[in-house]
Parts: C-alpha cells; structure tokens; sequence
C-alpha cells in the first residue's frame, strides 16, 4: 500500500504510503481518466505534472477556504507528519516516511505539535506507589 515518488523533494526517490481510502478514490479516478504512463499527468502530452501546477493548486484551494496562512506543497508535508505524530506514530518511522537524514530536520517539522509532548505521560508515572513516610517521633524535651 505504498506510491513510489521519483525525484520528490531534496530529489530523492521514496515510498509514500497509501490510505485504503485514497486507493479507492484512485482507483475509481484511473477507471474514469485512464491517465496512461503517470498516475498524475501533467498538461504536456506524456509527462507527469509540474511542481508549479501543485503549487497553483494549493492557492486554488487556500482562496476557495478561508485560509490566511500561505498553504504550500512544503505546508502539506508539515500536516501530515503533525497528524502523524498526533496520531501516535514514532518520530523515527515519519522521519523515514519525510526521507530525512537527520531526526534533527524531522523535529523541527514537529515543533507545533505541543499538544502531543503536553499529553505524553512520564515513564515515572509507572513506578509503583511509595509507602508513606512515618513521621519522627520528636525528640524528648529537657527540662
């Protein structure tokens, strides 16, 4: 259930996985356009689309909604490893799926997702109760 994507950013080729949902959507998609070589073909006869038509795509998208912040290609990629992570998913497997060398660059994209740091619960939380402490006897008074 993955896509492969060739020279997608930094110009590496990298798996991208596929939701069941999105499957169907393209499936029922490809029965009706039948696209040919590309799964996403561009305006030019036999290549794939351009960076610049999904770049036009997304500020079709950001004056159809009232959307104030610029909405990028780069801005969906930072989404969706901020749902991924708030979904549960480790950092290590969305740095993989984002193609980062570095978990440093991963982090980064994940620095708005405090909701998530703010609920994860301490490995502390998990130790057992503590018996209680006894108070000391005070010590005798003198007279």
């Amino acid at each position: 259930m993955v896509i492969r994507v060739d020279q997608g950013k930094g110009q590496k080729d990298r798996y991208v996985m596929l939701s069941q949902k999105l499957r169907e959507i393209l499936r029922d998609w490809w029965r009706v356009e039948k696209p040919g070589h590309w799964l996403f073909p561009g305006d030019i006869e036999g290549r794939h689309i351009t960076t610049d038509a999904v770049e036009l795509a997304c500020q079709k998208a950001r004056l159809r909604f009232p959307v104030r912040k610029p909405v990028t290609p780069h801005s969906l990629r930072h989404a969706f490893a901020v749902h991924m992570l708030e979904a549960g998913t480790d950092v290590c497997t969305i740095q993989l799926l984002l193609g980062h060398r570095s978990l440093a660059t991963t982090a980064r994209y994940l620095r708005i997702a405090t909701s998530k740091v703010c609920s994860a619960s301490s490995p502390l939380d998990l130790l057992p109760r503590p018996v209680p402490f006894e108070p000391r006897p005070a010590p005798p008074q003198h007279f």
